[in-house]
């Protein structure tokens, strides 16, 4: 297991984050992001579209579960799955098929731990108390495409 922390000023530092390892993503890649409510899980999320010229696309799935986008032939797909029960719920919505087709990008993704793929990439968000617009970023993986991205990471 590999563990990095990325502190962030802000919104912008923590979409440019998104931005900069979106360059990395590639079709089966999976991110489980968690993190209390309003703590830059959306923000993350609208950075790693905008690398992909999707940010004026982006909605909440609170409501759909799974937003999809596509762009050059890459298909994005960000879960909200804060409302499901349980994981077969997940499988019920076929979400297991989504991990082939494209990237997924999961909020809430600790809820259905027993059905998400086995490598993955976690970043778990988390405030600073001493400055509301801080934002500690807390990634953990076992797969060594990450583990050497991000001992070679220049932000």
């Amino acid at each position: 297991m590999y563990h990095f922390e990325f502190i962030s000023k802000s919104e912008d530092e923590t979409k440019n984050f998104a931005k900069a390892l979106a360059k990395s993503l590639e079709k089966k890649d999976t991110i489980v992001l968690t993190g209390d409510l309003g703590s830059g899980k959306t923000k993350f999320t609208e950075g790693i579209l905008g690398y992909f010229d999707l940010d004026d696309e982006i909605s909440s799935p609170t409501f759909t579960i799974v937003n999809e986008y596509e762009k050059n032939n890459i298909s994005i797909y960000h879960f909200d799955v804060y409302r499901l029960e349980d994981s077969s719920e997940f499988y019920e919505i076929g979400g297991e098929e989504y991990f082939e087709n494209g990237i997924c990008i999961i909020e809430w993704g600790e809820l259905i731990q027993d059905a998400l793929p086995k490598d993955y990439l976690h970043i778990t968000f988390s405030r600073n108390n001493d400055d509301e617009n801080v934002r500690i970023l807390s990634i953990d993986t076992n797969l060594k495409k990450w583990e050497d991205y991000f001992e070679n990471f220049k932000y």
